[in-house]
C-alpha cells in the first residue's frame, strides 16, 4: 500500500475525482514555499461534506497552484452529537478553548452570554480558523456548526428535550463525575462551562430547572475555563461519547 501524504488542508469547496480545485494565495505559498511541495506531490484534503481524499498540486505559479483530487481515501462521516456551550473568554484562551473542544470531538460551538462572561462579541470567522487548524491536524472529517452567541436563556431554550445537558458546576459538593456520568444513557449530548466566576445563582437556578439536566463536579480545585473544557470533554467522551463508541 502506497505511504498516505503527511500534509492535510481544509478546502471550502466541492471535492470531485480528477476535477481541479484552485487554492487560495495563502494556502499555495504555504504548500509551495514554506513546505517547498512540487508538481504531483500528494496531500489530503477535505471539505466536510465529501470525505477526505488523496490530491496532487499542479503548480500555476510561485504563489498559485491547484489541488486535483486523485483518490477518496475515507468517505464522510456524521459530525459528532456533542454540543458545547460555553461562555467567551479572551482572545489567546479562547483560541486554545475551541481548538481543544474540536480536537476532543465537539460537533457544535455554541457562545453562551451570561452575567460573568468576559467578552460580549466575538470574531466568528477566527473561532473557524481555529477550528479549520484543528481539524486540519487531528483528522477530523465533519468542522463542527459554530453559531452565533446567544443569552443562556435562549442556548437552553434552544435544546431539544432529549439532550443530555451535562452541567459543570463549582458549587456542587465534589464527588465522583464518572460515576454520575456513567448512570446516564448513551445519546444526544450537551456540556456547558461557564465564565471565569462561575454561574450567578440565578443562572444556577436556570440552569437546574431544566429537565435531562446533569450536574457534575470537576473535582476539588476550582479550574480554568479553559481546562475545564478539556477535563470536561475527556470525562463525557469517555464514559457517554465517542470514545466508547469508537467512532470519529
Amino acid at each position: 500500500m502506497p505511504e498516505m501524504p503527511k500534509h492535510r488542508l481544509y478546502l471550502d469547496s466541492a471535492l470531485i475525482l480528477d476535477n481541479p480545485v484552485a487554492l487560495e494565495r495563502d494556502q499555495a505559498n504555504y504548500l509551495l514555499n514554506v513546505l517547498r511541495m512540487k508538481d504531483d506531490d500528494a496531500v489530503l484534503v477535505f471539505n466536510g461534506r465529501d470525505g477526505e481524499w488523496q490530491a496532487a498540486i499542479a503548480v500555476g505559479g510561485r504563489k498559485q497552484a491547484n489541488l486535483i483530487p486523485r483518490r477518496q481515501v475515507r468517505p464522510q462521516a456524521a459530525p459528532p452529537d456533542l454540543h458545547y456551550l460555553f461562555a467567551p473568554l479572551k482572545h489567546a484562551r479562547l483560541d486554545y478553548m475551541a481548538q481543544k473542544a474540536v480536537e476532543m470531538g465537539a460537533g457544535v460551538l455554541q457562545p453562551v452570554l451570561t452575567r460573568r462572561t468576559q467578552v460580549s462579541r466575538l470574531k466568528l470567522d477566527r473561532l473557524k480558523a481555529n477550528a479549520v487548524e484543528a481539524a486540519e491536524q487531528c483528522g477530523i472529517l465533519a468542522l463542527p456548526e459554530i453559531r452565533e452567541e446567544r443569552t443562556l436563556e435562549a442556548a437552553l431554550a434552544a435544546l431539544e428535550p432529549g439532550r443530555l445537558l451535562v452541567f459543570c458546576d463549582e458549587e456542587i459538593e465534589a464527588g465522583s463525575p464518572v460515576s454520575m456520568l456513567a448512570q446516564c444513557k448513551p445519546g444526544p449530548l450537551a456540556l456547558l462551562i461557564g465564565p471565569e466566576g462561575g454561574f450567578d445563582d440565578a443562572e444556577r437556578r436556570q440552569v437546574l430547572a431544566r429537565p435531562n439536566t446533569l450536574r457534575i463536579s470537576l473535582g476539588p480545585r476550582i479550574l480554568r475555563a479553559d481546562t475545564a473544557a478539556v477535563a470536561a470533554l475527556a470525562l463525557v467522551q469517555a464514559t457517554l461519547g465517542d470514545w466508547v463508541s469508537g467512532k470519529n
